[in-house]
């Protein structure tokens, strides 16, 4: 689950790898609107978007993908989406917020939280490094060569 709709190359990159995991794992993007930045606070922004993302992710695992969250490797993040798949119930949305962020309500209900690192990336770029990230993963768990 994304919010807003990615644009130029980083756009390509996303459907790439998002083409990809359709070809290991059902998986489908979920676009939520995105707030213009100009329309209020970057609460308030955050809080339109987190109703959005809520109503699209009720009765979900949720992950969130935030730059306090926990980081980990790739191949933890294998081991997780391993457990994912395994555990009811089997629909699981990896969320990464627009420009402003994640909403707090929603960071609260996710059952993780992850990092990246510690930078602040452009929300378009966490969705490539996201679907990229979810692909290895993937990939990790069905020991296939694209992790080395």
């Amino acid at each position: 689950m994304v919010v807003g709709r990615a644009r130029g190359g980083l756009a390509e990159a996303a459907a790439d790898y998002e083409a990809r995991i359709g070809k290991l794992a059902k998986f489908d993007v979920v676009v939520v609107k995105d707030e213009p930045l100009g329309r209020g606070t970057g609460a308030e922004i955050r809080q339109r978007e987190g109703d959005r993302i809520a109503a699209a992710t009720e009765g979900w695992t949720v992950v969130s993908f935030d730059r306090n969250g926990e980081q980990i490797t790739s191949e933890r993040l294998a081991e997780l989406v391993a457990e994912l798949e395994e555990r009811a119930p089997q629909k699981t949305a990896f969320v990464v917020g627009g420009a402003e962020g994640i909403d707090p309500r929603i960071l609260a209900a996710s059952q993780h939280q992850l990092a990246f690192g510690r930078a602040t990336l452009p929300h378009q770029l966490a969705r490539v490094v996201a679907v990229e990230q979810l692909y290895r993963a993937l990939t990790i768990r069905r020991g296939l060569p694209y992790h080395r």
